[in-house]
């Protein structure tokens, strides 16, 4: 359907990282409100610092798809390590927040290889101080991870948003 979730993964195969599943409810996505997602992964390798990640979002307006800015670190962004910011969000030593506790998935790096894989689990989306603008229709994102220039996943994301 026009404006409906969808995902691939856009590495050319050979990407060390790759996405398996990935569902999400509702559709659109309503902000503030509940999200509930479930999605499985695997990896061939370990994924260690420096993590970097470059996000490009796009927003449609009518027929065009034009590219979002960095705004406060969101947005079309690059990040140079993801690891620190993890680090950051949750301090090294202290446990992972749930539901990733439950099922075994790290939020530290270095991530281990392997099968990770998240049943269906409800996330809040807080009330962001956004745009109205921002915060309806529909979206695209292509978020590349690499490592020193190895490029280890590749997703791109279509989605609706609704406040």
């Amino acid at each position: 359907q026009v404006g409906g979730f969808a995902w691939e993964n856009c590495g050319d195969g050979r990407d060390p990282v790759v996405l398996k599943s990935l569902s999400v409810a509702p559709d659109p996505i309503s902000i503030p409100g509940s999200l509930r997602v479930s999605a499985a992964a695997t990896s061939s390798k370990t994924m260690a610092s420096p993590l970097k990640a470059v996000l490009v979002v796009e927003k449609a307006l009518g027929d065009l798809w034009i590219q979002l800015p960095c705004i406060d670190q969101l947005g079309s962004c690059t990040y140079n390590d993801i690891c620190v910011i993890l680090d950051n969000l949750i301090p090294p030593g202290t446990t992972c927040p749930e539901p990733l506790l439950t099922y075994g998935i790290p939020c530290h790096c270095p991530f281990k290889a392997g099968s990770y894989s998240l049943p269906a689990s409800d996330f809040l989306l807080p009330d962001v101080e956004l745009p109205t603008w921002m915060t309806n229709g529909n979206y695209r994102v292509r978020a590349e991870i690499s490592n020193n220039g190895q490029e280890l996943a590749c997703v791109k994301l279509a989605f609706s948003l609704q406040s």
